[in-house]
């Protein structure tokens, strides 16, 4: 057998400086194998199977390197070239995690992005299997064009600033599935400890052994386009009457506005073209849409994205170009049909990328977000899918994708993981529990790999939905809690996000400073950099006469609250009845109190999907948490 190693290790890897590194292969049974990384060597033989691991001790940042396994006796060996030393983390959870840079910029701004050859992405392949796999067959990825548009958006802002900030090769190892659950992600022994988490196993393994399980979803055909006849009559037109048309707000998933159901949505909007742009070829940046769309300027189509059931274009930014033979001075008319066969649908934006400009000009932007009319050509009804049964390619299963996507990874040396998920969790069942599963997720890991405790980061989860001050049943809330209940743990972190989300996605376009709190609670507390690594989060509270203090920790310098009074703090008596409470600020400390609550003895804060102006924020910038200081 010809010596090969696992498929971590091959051209342009990172492996983790200053701890001992696993390297693992096959070879032939028996045989003695070294492995050479920068002038360090370590010898292993290979077990009967013909499997072998070698350990090569600490070594400090640098390189390239080239990385060797040498079977002693046969002579054969194998070479990895451009190898480094650094900083290695696991970039895990679903869809926000998922989000790719490509996803976030147009193909001109990623073009424009500065090259970071020593940032570079292991993509773990999407496979949800029932038996435990032992290797993973992919590439290390540069952050150079064009492989950085694949990038995990939040796992590359996350790189990139410690890189910069530490100066060393920094290695991402994206293991990410959207729309999964944290039960998916644990192992089965960690699963089986637990009565509720056990019983997902057992209902998992008896599908496993029913065929009449399997297959269930392949009836499902989600709706053609029905055609696009409304551009035959004119809807697309400069001339077009559109006055008895409605107005929605864009960017906005229509769902959210009132239209619950899937279909094709026509959007228009009038725009002023100044005389200086006349004759002048203009780019049109309508932001993304979900899920297909053809787009129009003045009648003509300029651009179109997907064609039929295409998932992979939903968050895709739409970026056109209208010839300069289309472009007169005055009136103008901007027209897209959107088609969205299941789930939301509608232009998602984000504001910021809704703008229109010369091509040559990109300074002279014109803004796009706001008002536009709308009209519906099809309405298809609701279209969602059923839910798969446990079972092989379904990533919900309990287990699957720790086996599948996790296990292969195991023991490769790394820093840390940053976690981004609790979405799919945030339901009845599981999101007053979250927390505790968090904790298991954190145990499971450091167990399977075997280097002690290292560092876990996760990302609360952001504002969503309606903005409200307050909602005592939010389940959104409960899992933040319970996220924020995980730093009891001292190698856990936090990146708070409550302030950059959006009411009307569930993914946001910020990922930017997503990834630069969680590499500033990572350079503040991985790697003793003077920095504050959060914002203020809860650390305790006393009733004095009539009202509560609430301490805090990550005061950064002292609490701030920004655009005026604080707000979304509540308070509660005994009654457990909670009012809107006036909340000041006293150096490090924020006192609460009611008028109508003259015993209070519970406090919450920003307790909603999305707590409409929740302003505490640290000299830092950074914002507080949500948190209740009950157990109700």
């Amino acid at each position: 057998m010809a010596i090969r190693l696992a498929g971590l290790f091959v051209e342009h890897a990172v492996l983790q400086r200053d701890i001992a590194v696993p390297v693992w292969g096959c070879a032939r049974p028996g045989a003695r194998v070294r492995v050479e990384l920068g002038g360090c060597v370590a010898e292993t033989v290979a077990d009967t199977s013909g499997r072998f691991m070698a350990r090569l001790p600490p070594m400090p940042a640098g390189g390239p390197f080239e990385l060797i396994a040498l079977d002693r006796k046969s002579g054969d060996r194998i070479v990895v070239p451009d190898v480094w030393l650094g900083e290695v983390w696991l970039c895990s959870g679903q869809s926000n995690m998922e989000f790719t840079l490509g996803s976030l910029q147009s193909a001109e701004e990623i073009e424009r992005m500065p090259a970071l050859p020593l940032v570079r992405m292991f993509g773990v392949p999407h496979v949800a299997q029932p038996c435990r796999q032992n290797d993973v067959s992919a590439a290390w990825q540069p952050a150079t064009v064009p492989d950085i548009a694949t990038f995990s958006a939040v796992a590359y802002f996350f790189g990139a600033r410690l890189h910069r900030e530490l100066g060393v090769a920094v290695g991402l190892l994206n293991s990410s599935w959207g729309g999964t659950r944290i039960e998916a992600w644990m192992s089965r022994e960690a699963l089986m400890l637990r009565p509720d988490t056990r019983l997902e196993v057992e209902s998992a393994e008896a599908a496993f052994a029913d065929p009449a399980f399997l297959g269930k979803q392949e009836s499902f055909k989600p709706p053609d386009d029905p055609g696009n006849g409304a551009e035959a009559a004119g809807w697309a037109a400069t001339a077009f009457d559109d006055r008895k048309w409605r107005t929605m707000k864009l960017p906005r998933i229509w769902q959210h506005d009132g239209h619950n159901y899937s279909g094709v949505f026509w959007f228009r909007r009038e725009v002023e073209i100044p005389a200086a742009w006349a004759g002048r070829e203009l780019q049109l940046n309508l932001g993304s849409m979900d899920k297909t769309d053809v787009s129009y300027f003045n009648g003509r189509r300029i651009g179109a994205t997907g064609e039929g059931q295409d998932l992979t274009v939903w968050n895709k930014p739409r970026v056109y170009r209208v010839p300069a033979d289309a472009v007169r001075a005055g009136r103008a008319a901007i027209a897209v049909r959107v088609f969205s066969f299941m789930y939301g649908g509608g232009m998602t934006g984000p504001e910021a990328c809704m703008y229109m400009h010369p091509a040559d000009e990109p300074s002279a932007r014109v803004p796009l977000a706001g008002d536009w009319r709308y009209a519906v050509e099809h309405n298809l009804g609701l279209i969602v899918p059923p839910a798969l049964p446990p079972g092989p390619d379904n990533p919900n299963t309990a287990g699957i994708l720790y086996d599948s996507m996790i296990a292969p990874l195991l023991p490769y040396a790394l820093r840390g993981a940053i976690w981004y998920q609790g979405e799919s969790n945030a339901d009845d069942a599981t999101a007053a529990r979250y927390g505790r599963m968090l904790n298991d997720l954190m145990d499971d890991w450091w167990r399977a790999w075997g280097q002690g405790p290292f560092a876990f980061l996760t990302v609360q989860l952001a504002n969503y939905m309606a903005p409200r001050d307050f909602l005592e049943g939010s389940l959104w809330a409960l899992v933040r809690d319970g996220q924020l209940k995980s730093l009891a743990r001292p190698q856990a972190g936090l990146a708070v996000t409550i302030d950059i989300g959006d009411p009307h996605d569930i993914h946001p376009r910020n990922k930017w400073d997503v990834g630069g709190r969680l590499a500033q609670w990572a350079l503040a507390r991985t790697y003793g950099r003077p920095l504050v690594a959060s914002g203020p989060l809860y650390d305790g509270m006393t009733i004095e006469r009539g009202r509560v203090r609430i301490r805090f920790r990550h005061t950064g310098g002292g609490l701030v609250a920004k655009s005026g009074a604080l707000r979304t703090f509540v308070v509660a008596g005994k009654d457990r009845q909670f009012l809107a409470a006036e909340a000041r600020i006293e150096g490090d400390t924020v006192t609460v109190s009611h008028p109508d609550v003259p015993l209070p003895v519970a406090v919450r804060y920003a307790w909603a999907e999305n707590p409409a102006g929740c302003n505490l924020y640290n000299a830092a910038g950074l914002p507080a948490s949500p948190f209740r200081t009950d157990d109700w």
